[in-house]
């Protein structure tokens, strides 16, 4: 039984507080702070300057590629709302392939050669579900809830419905591979740079893959809709990766 009825929206001062609004910000604030610590504490091999430029990279790109995917998960209709709507729209997948390209450019133009995603890995993940508690607090205000359903994890997220909440899945599928990805970072024998953030990179866009034929989707192209598209170029992106990943698996099963 939830302590709190979705969507939750408390009052302060006479005010309904937007907690899913609220929630983000503080994602932001709490994986950045994170991600300071966690530099402060290793030893980063990239310049102070390089890593800024790569920060900014990753923002422009982020910013550019949540909106342009977000509108394509429903183009007829997003289109139809205006330009507003189409600004506000925005998708965390959209952000995190386009943070990975604005990274990789950003490089490029500065010409820095090591892999810098590591240290954002954990902040990332953590900042995703902070955000994510947000969308399930926000109910069906949010296009982050499931279909219908006649199983136990059903929740009436807002419309008197029995639904997937898909957000949870999602915080507890993240929480597993946060420590996951952190175990990795304290064994002595470390993966190249890099490697985490690939690992959570295929993770996480695999997982929403197949998450997302329990969402309500209404627009698809061959049966897929535009974040699973998103998903497979993810996954076609890092196919180098998946290979020696597939290759090293193969070698672990054949020696049990």
């Amino acid at each position: 039984m939830l302590l709190c009825s979705i969507p939750f929206e408390p009052i302060l001062f006479g005010i309904k507080l937007n907690i899913h609004l609220i929630l983000e910000y503080l994602a932001f604030f709490i994986a950045f702070r994170y991600y300071v610590l966690i530099r402060r504490k290793s030893t980063d091999t990239i310049s102070s300057n390089n890593r800024l430029s790569i920060i900014i990279g990753a923002v422009f790109g982020a910013l550019f590629f949540s909106r342009l995917i977000a509108f394509f998960e429903n183009p007829v209709l997003h289109y139809a709302q205006g330009w507003l709507a189409i600004l506000n729209n925005k998708t965390i997948m959209g952000g995190l392939f386009g943070g990975l390209l604005g990274v990789e450019l950003a490089k490029k133009i500065i010409g820095e050669k090591q892999s810098s995603g590591d240290l954002f890995t954990l902040p990332i993940i953590l900042g995703i579900i902070i955000g994510r508690l947000g969308c399930f607090l926000a109910g069906i205000k949010e296009f982050t809830y499931g279909i219908e359903t006649t199983s136990f994890l059903g929740l009436n997220l807002g419309d008197g419905l029995q639904r997937h909440p898909i957000a949870l899945y999602e915080m507890l599928f993240l929480g597993l591979l946060f420590f996951f990805v952190k175990r990795l970072q304290k064994e002595p024998n470390r993966l190249e740079n890099g490697m985490h953030f690939k690992i959570f990179m295929l993770s996480y866009f695999s997982f929403r893959f197949f998450i997302e034929f329990l969402k309500p989707n209404t627009f698809f192209v061959l049966g897929l809709s535009s974040i699973q598209y998103l998903c497979l170029i993810c996954l076609l992106y890092y196919i180098k990766t998946l290979r020696k990943g597939i290759v090293y698996a193969r070698k672990k099963l054949h020696l049990l």
